[in-house]
Parts: C-alpha cells; sequence; structure tokens
C-alpha cells in the first residue's frame, strides 16, 4: 500500500513540475505577442486621419 502512494506522489509531482514549465513558456510568449501588438497599435496611431 505504502509504495502505491510512494509512486502516486512521485508522477503527481512530475506532472506538477511539467505542467508549470508548460505554463511559464505560454505566459511569456503571450506576453511577448500583446507587447508587439501594442507597440505596432501605437505606432500606427500617427497614420489615422479624422
Amino acid at each position: 500500500m505504502e509504495e502505491k502512494v510512494y509512486k502516486t506522489m512521485g508522477g503527481a509531482g512530475a506532472m506538477n513540475i511539467v505542467l508549470g514549465v508548460i505554463s511559464i513558456a505560454v505566459g511569456l510568449a503571450s506576453g511577448v505577442l500583446l507587447i508587439v501588438s501594442g507597440a505596432r497599435l501605437l505606432a500606427g496611431k500617427s497614420r489615422i486621419l479624422f
């Protein structure tokens, strides 16, 4: 019984580490995309005529 709990805890810990790395990568990528798109909007603001 104790061995099964030990293996389950090991698997859960590994899964948490993997999900953490994936969420950091996705968060970083989306942050960069938001910064780039914001900069393009600000740069194109001067070309708008009313």
